[in-house]
């Protein structure tokens, strides 16, 4: 079977130093480019995270010191990957809460501005969470009777988590074919950015989820405490969760222009 989509998907894979969002770099990354018309295009890179990947991380993924200190940087590489994904949804395996947010810190470490506008993210673990509880190796065997040679390899991760998608729709009829579905479907609660530092409550207005303003709305606390907003620009918190703080603040800069 075939995505009903009305513009590409990218699913993508990423092997990194590590799990911190705003300290690790990336190692390896795939993308498999899935057209409306059903071409598939791939591409895979080796990046040279510019840090030692420590020896626990090379023992999951396989991937050395010395197999990446040759290959480009990912500032090297950002604006390759920012062509291939610019005019695409993006899809993964717990793509919401690691890949998207890791990939979105090094494109604007690398001055590549990008965000989500525009565009869906669907997250296959998240709708097999919901459906079964399992991981992505246990998935592809449940619903593509296979074995999945190679995982933990970016490359055999990726096709399979495209493979997992269309077997998950053809398997659930409440699983509609359609990208905002399996979007809306496969998030969990919703963030303004993606680190989960902000999140947005029933009026659809950004409020702080942590520390102590935890449920104030950004807005107000930002006019009420102007330092914060500095204080949290040269702390240590993710580039896009600064740069949704500042359009937030410039909005309502603009508002009161206005």
């Amino acid at each position: 079977m075939n995505l009903n989509l009305t513009k590409p998907i990218c699913f993508f894979d990423l092997e990194t130093t590590g799990i911190n969002i705003t300290h690790d770099r990336i190692v390896e990354m795939a993308v498999l480019k899935v057209y409306p018309n059903g071409k598939e295009e791939n591409k895979t890179w080796l990046v040279n995270p510019e840090m030692t990947i420590p020896q626990e991380v090379i023992d999951i993924h396989g991937i050395s010191n010395e197999d990446v200190a040759d290959k480009p940087t990912f500032k090297e590489i950002a604006k390759d990957v920012y062509n291939m994904i610019k005019d695409s949804d993006l899809g993964g395996f717990n793509s919401n809460r690691f890949d998207i947010p890791l990939l979105a810190e090094e494109l604007l470490r690398a001055e590549v501005d990008f965000d989500m506008k525009n565009r869906v993210a669907v997250d296959v673990q998240t709708i097999f969470h919901k459906m079964e509880q399992r991981t992505l190796s246990a998935a592809y065997k449940f619903y593509c009777h296979e074995e999945l040679e190679g995982a933990h390899g970016a490359e055999a991760d990726t096709k399979a988590t495209y493979e997992v998608l269309k077997a998950q729709i053809a398997k659930y009829d409440e699983i509609e074919n359609d990208t905002k579905f399996l979007a809306e479907f496969s998030s969990r609660k919703q963030f303004a950015d993606f680190a989960g530092f902000l999140a947005f409550n029933k009026k659809g207005e950004e409020c702080f989820s942590f520390g102590k303003h935890k449920g104030k709305l950004v807005t107000d606390v930002l006019e009420n405490e102007p330092g914060y907003f500095g204080w949290l620009l040269n702390a240590d918190f993710p580039l896009y969760t600064k740069k949704v703080l500042t359009a937030i603040k410039l909005r309502s800069l603009n508002n009161k222009l206005g």
